[in-house]
């Protein structure tokens, strides 16, 4: 009971920012989750003995944020672009400070300035796409994944044999992804005809199918960082669902390609 009210709870916000919030405050809840998620990735990489500068990592993610977002003009991007490259100069420095001997320095270094682009990059990315091709657009790719997500789980359940990632994830399944695929990719190309009109089908069934691809990875990825950090979820924040990590995961791999593909294609 404590899931399902939980996840309601959320579903009831998310579709209350995305569809009404204004740009500003938008954005302002975007950062609010990745200032989140960020907290999480930096306890997973100190449970596996990976110290992340907290402060300088922190407003890197949430700058690389910003300034994926930024659609406007170049004299507006060019005071986030110095802050960001600053930034990551800076992260280095605090990374190098802190790195005690021993062969972890790649480690360290990397460990550091990751969430810019695990976390800033995609979650600014879904900014662009409510801005840029409106809110009904980025709708699609989220209900897309909350239903490949759905149809994977009970796929699984019913006819899950055999393992996908079976030193990642021992619970997901070849066939709960096959559902997954098929659901997620149906749903994009016949909800496109409304939120998607300009795309044609071929496309729209195409992406749909991609963004299941992307999410699984995402998923699997998080369960690697998890796995090696010793944890079951990133964190106890959503009472049945784990953490700000657990449930954006998929996304934070859809949004960046779903980005490029509403852009340029």
């Amino acid at each position: 009971m404590t899931r399902v009210l939980s996840g309601v709870v959320l579903l009831a916000l998310a579709v209350a920012v995305v569809w009404w919030a204004p740009a500003w405050l938008f954005l302002v809840a975007a950062e609010v989750v990745l200032l989140l998620a960020f907290v999480e990735y930096r306890a997973m990489a100190g449970a596996t003995g990976v110290a992340v500068p907290h402060v300088a990592g922190a407003a890197t993610a949430l700058t690389a944020a910003a300034f994926s977002a930024t659609v406007t003009g170049a004299s507006t991007q060019a005071p986030l672009d110095a802050v960001l490259m600053s930034a990551f100069v800076a992260l280095s420095g605090l990374a190098m400070a802190g790195w005690q001997g021993g062969p972890s320095g790649v480690v360290t270094g990397a460990a550091a300035i990751f969430p810019a682009m695990y976390l800033g990059l995609p979650i600014g990315a879904m900014v662009a796409v409510r801005e840029t091709a409106g809110r009904e657009a980025l709708f699609l790719m989220m209900l897309t994944v909350f239903v490949s997500d759905t149809a994977q789980y009970y796929s699984g359940r019913a006819f899950g044999r055999r393992l996908l990632a079976p030193a990642i994830s021992p619970k997901k399944t070849i066939e709960g992804a096959l559902g997954g695929f098929l659901c997620g990719g149906v749903f994009l190309a016949l909800a496109g005809g409304w939120w998607l009109p300009s795309a044609p089908l071929p496309l729209r069934a195409a992406l749909g199918v991609t963004i299941v691809a992307l999410g699984i990875v995402g998923d699997l990825f998080e369960s690697m960082l998890k796995r090696s950090a010793g944890m079951k979820d990133s964190s106890n924040l959503i009472p049945g669902h784990g953490g700000v990590l657990d449930r954006i995961d998929a996304l934070l791999f859809a949004a960046p390609i779903y980005y490029l593909v509403l852009k340029y294609l």
